[in-house]
């Protein structure tokens, strides 16, 4: 069976490279940079704060969040009430709860390509 191994992904992740933020912001399904690509990555694999994730509840029209566990098989943890009826607006909520994890700091809800 594979495991996810916290110290495959060694990509630093920089609190202060908020132009990474916008840029997931901008396009949260691409495409992304190479920097990007590397952040995304350390985001999903290393387990830093639980792997996150987002499970279909509505085809196409509504998502919810959940945690994946540490032991496959054990029971994904869902959260029913913060749910999304836009994928770019889950995926953006994923990555925010995931830079705080990596970084300590949040990331504002409004968070856009025009903030300093």
């Amino acid at each position: 069976m594979l495991r996810t191994d916290p110290t495959t992904a060694h990509y630093p992740v920089d609190p202060a490279r908020l132009d990474l933020a916008r840029e997931f912001r901008a396009a949260p399904k691409g495409p992304h940079g190479p920097e990007l690509r590397k952040l995304v990555h350390r985001f999903r694999w290393s387990g830093i704060g639980g792997r996150w994730c987002l499970i279909t509840v509505e085809a196409g029209a509504r998502w919810m969040l959940a945690l994946l566990p540490d032991i496959r098989g054990e029971e994904i943890r869902t959260f029913p009430d913060t749910t999304f009826t836009s994928l770019e607006d889950a995926e953006w909520h994923v990555f925010r709860i995931r830079w705080k994890a990596h970084t300590g700091q949040d990331l504002p809800e409004d968070f856009s390509d025009t903030d300093a």
